[in-house]
């Protein structure tokens, strides 16, 4: 479609009544629709995206050494230390150091399976 012809289709486009229709709504009427779709985005996205953010706070919180646990990429491995912003994991017979923040769960509790 080029210029011309949206200029045309919107040229057709019969011209607004002068006054002679009903009423304009009031404007607390116009903003409900708005407010209305705030609401539900709040409810449907904004809420359970922090609820989430909680609990993986939360998990990090609660990590300790001998912890085994899943990363984001698919590692599953046993905690061998907690920093600031890392976690050093032992997974089969190699020792990585990854982020902190890719640990999604704590798969178990288990202190004596970090041998």
């Amino acid at each position: 479609m080029d210029m011309n012809c949206l200029a045309e289709i919107l040229a057709m486009a019969p011209a607004p009544a002068a006054n002679g229709g009903a009423a304009a709504p009031p404007a607390y009427m116009q903003l409900l629709p708005m407010v209305l779709i705030v609401v539900v985005f709040y409810f449907i996205l904004i809420r359970p995206q922090q609820k989430k953010a909680k609990q993986q706070a939360e998990l990090l919180k609660g990590l300790k050494s001998g912890d085994k646990v899943g990363t984001a990429s698919g590692i599953i491995g046993v905690v061998i230390s907690v920093k600031d912003s890392t976690v050093t994991l032992r997974s089969g017979d190699s020792k990585l150091e990854i982020s902190k923040i890719s640990v999604t769960d704590i798969i178990s509790t288990d202190s004596s399976s970090a041998s």
